[in-house]
């Protein structure tokens, strides 16, 4: 990672820190309507480790997959408390939330319990993810290791029903709970 979008990240306010990304984070490539690509990824849920696996989740019901640039940062913690608040909607919905992010596992259980408040899982977006999912946050054209924060809901089916990619965390957790609720409304 460029070790001035590091300092910056850590030292900056978090507004100040996203304000220095926000050029980069352009609209994901993974469109509307493509077959979202399986993966198995390791992660927590309730500080927990577990493992993580698309398909299998797709069984149950659509799946919220939200890709977040770092965990413990403030937008990144504010987008998971709102996750958690609204996880109980997601679940009468029959949806299923998991954000993602390039964080390590120890990271990931922390976070788990600390900012989404042991509602939902995370978990860990190896390169192979990132790429799939056209999440790689970049800088100048170089890679800063950090994902953009993109979100995406998934049908039953693995077809992507919505994409929204914006660095501002509020907007995501009412669109995608849209989305899956609209999902409900058409079985």
């Amino acid at each position: 990672m460029n070790r001035f979008i590091a300092k910056a990240l850590l030292a900056a306010p978090a507004a100040a820190a996203l304000a220095l990304l926000a050029p980069a984070a352009a609209n994901a490539e993974l469109a509307q309507g493509a077959l979202a690509p399986d993966f198995t990824a390791q992660g927590a849920l309730k500080g927990k480790p577990f493992a993580f696996h698309l398909r299998q989740a797709l069984k149950k019901g659509p799946v919220v997959l939200y890709f977040y640039p770092k965990a413990f940062t403030q937008g990144c913690t504010l987008e998971a408390h709102a996750f958690a608040e609204a996880s109980a909607q997601f679940a009468k919905a029959g949806a299923q939330v998991i954000g993602m992010s390039n964080d390590d596992v120890p990271t990931l259980q922390k976070f788990s319990t600390e900012a989404c408040r042991d509602k939902f899982a995370v978990a860990a977006a190896t390169p192979q993810i990132v790429s799939a999912y056209d999440v790689d946050l970049k800088q100048g054209g170089v890679s800063t290791g950090l994902t953009k924060r993109t979100s995406y809901v998934i049908d039953r089916k693995g077809k992507v029903v919505l994409v929204h990619s914006d660095m501002d965390y509020r907007d995501h957790v009412k669109l995608t709970l849209a989305a899956v609720q609209k999902l409900k409304t058409a079985r």
